[in-house]
């Protein structure tokens, strides 16, 4: 019997993993600096977790290889928002005095980054 790795990824996950690196890269071209990468909690999963100044931002990474369905930037529903806000609030347990912070986007649509900064609030 063969037995199935669990540290294999799926092509979809590696295509997913590279357009996190691609954010980063953008985000950090951008003067944002890396805090942590895909933070997983009950609650969800945040992909990027960067600074800019003082402000802590939580990125959502989106990829699609076109604009059907309303592109990336349209896959972030208020569900997934919700998902998103909850690992935040998470993520924050751990400071005595929470930054401000943000919901960013980098959607990124048929190769082309569009970054949707106060993406939307909690």
């Amino acid at each position: 019997m063969k037995w199935l790795n669990p540290l294999a990824r799926s092509p979809k996950q590696l295509d997913g993993a590279a357009a996190e690196e691609r954010a980063r890269a953008f985000l950090q071209a951008k003067g944002l600096v890396p805090v942590q990468a895909n933070f997983r909690c009950k609650g969800g999963e945040i992909d990027l977790i960067m600074r800019d100044g003082e402000v802590l931002v939580f990125v959502e990474v989106r990829k699609r290889s076109g604009t059907g369905f309303g592109g990336a930037a349209a896959s972030v529903t208020a569900r997934k928002q919700a998902r998103l806000i909850l690992a935040a609030q998470l993520y924050l347990q751990r400071y005595r005095f929470p930054p401000a912070c943000r919901f960013d986007v980098i959607a990124i649509d048929a190769g082309e980054i569009d970054w949707l900064r106060n993406a939307f609030t909690a």
